[in-house]
């Protein structure tokens, strides 16, 4: 899978995590209705990166990936491969 940058509108919480509410790709923007998967990849070694993973689902119904790059604050989205 292929994450391409992509803009995020995002709630901020009190514990300062991200927690997308939509997004904009190709010109057009997808609001997130749910969230139905979220997970985080990283650990204790400091050159790793710790990225936070959102499997979310649009108002339109589709299933995206998004992913959050902490330490850099950008967000990507997951592009599946063309067969």
């Amino acid at each position: 899978m292929e994450f391409v940058p992509v803009r995020v509108e995002a709630y901020a919480g009190y514990r300062g995590e991200e927690t997308p509410r939509r997004f904009v790709h190709g010109g057009a923007a997808h609001e997130i209705d749910a969230i139905l998967d979220r997970w985080y990849q990283g650990g204790p070694d400091p050159a790793a990166p710790v990225l936070d993973y959102f499997k979310v689902k649009t108002a339109d119904g589709a299933v995206h990936l998004l992913r959050y790059e902490r330490g850099q604050g950008r967000w990507r989205l997951g592009l599946a491969a063309s067969p």
